[in-house]
C-alpha cells in the first residue's frame, strides 16, 4: 500500500480508502473461493494491485474512456484501474461465473459506479472500446482474434487505441507478427524485484466497421 501511495501521490481520500479495503475484501473472498493463489494473496498489493496499475504508468485514461478487461479473474487489472480512473468506464468479463461474482461483490463493496462485470466470452462482447486490457490470459495472436473488431475509431490518448497487455518474459516469438507492438518494462516504473521481467505491451489496433 505504501508503494501505491508513493507512485500515485494525487489519490483522493476516497481512492485511498478504496485501495486499503482491497486487502480485507480479497482475503475474505479468497477464504471462500480461491480467486487468487494462496501464495500470492499475502502479496496482493505488489503482485496484483501495483501490477495492474503499471498500465496507468504507460497510458493514463482520460475521462470518458471505455475499457474492456478480458479474463479479469478476480478483477485484475480492472478493479485497481477503476479505482484510479473513476471517470472512465470499465467492463470486466470472464468465462468463470464464480470469479465474476467476486468482482461484482468487490465493486459493490467499494461503491465503484464505473464497473460492470459479466460472465461472457470476449468474442460475444458487443460495443467498441478505447482500450482492451488483460493479464496474460492467452498468447497475443489468439487474444487479437477475440477482440480485433471491438476498437473505437476516435483516438483521444497519447497511445493509439488498442490493447494494453500485462505479460512477462521474452515475447519475441509471440509478438513477431505484430511489428507495431511496443514493450514497456514495468521495472522502469516500479523497483520491486517481482517486476524485473514483467512488461506492459501496447498493440494499436485499427477500427473495423
Amino acid at each position: 500500500m505504501e508503494e501505491i501511495l508513493k507512485q500515485f501521490p494525487n489519490l483522493t481520500e476516497n481512492q485511498i480508502v478504496q485501495f486499503q479495503k482491497l486487502e480485507h475484501l480479497y482475503h475474505n473472498w479468497n477464504a471462500k473461493i480461491n480467486v487468487i493463489s494462496r501464495k500470492d494473496i499475502d502479496e496482493l498489493y505488489t503482485k496484483h494491485v501495483l501490477h495492474s496499475l503499471a498500465i496507468a504508468k504507460v497510458q493514463p485514461f482520460e475521462a470518458g474512456t471505455y475499457i474492456l478487461d478480458v479474463g479479469t479473474g478476480g478483477g485484475f487489472p480492472g478493479i485497481p484501474l477503476a479505482i484510479l480512473f473513476p471517470e472512465s468506464r470499465f467492463y470486466l468479463i470472464d468465462v468463470i461465473l464464480k470469479k465474476i461474482n467476486v468482482v461484482k461483490a468487490v465493486a459493490d463493496a467499494l461503491e465503484l459506479k464505473n464497473v460492470k462485470a459479466e460472465q461472457i466470452r470476449a468474442e460475444n462482447v458487443k460495443g467498441d472500446y478505447d482500450f482492451i486490457v488483460s493479464r496474460a490470459v492467452t498468447n497475443m495472436p489468439d487474444f487479437v482474434s477475440w477482440i480485433k473488431d471491438k476498437i473505437k475509431k476516435q483516438n483521444k490518448h497519447t497511445l493509439k487505441n488498442g490493447i494494453l497487455y500485462l505479460k512477462g518474459g521474452d515475447l519475441t516469438e509471440e509478438l513477431k507478427d505484430f511489428p507495431n507492438a511496443t514493450e514497456y518494462n514495468i521495472s522502469d516504473f516500479f523497483s520491486n524485484a517481482f517486476f524485473e521481467t514483467k512488461k506492459v505491451v501496447h498493440l494499436p489496433l485499427k477500427f473495423k466497421a
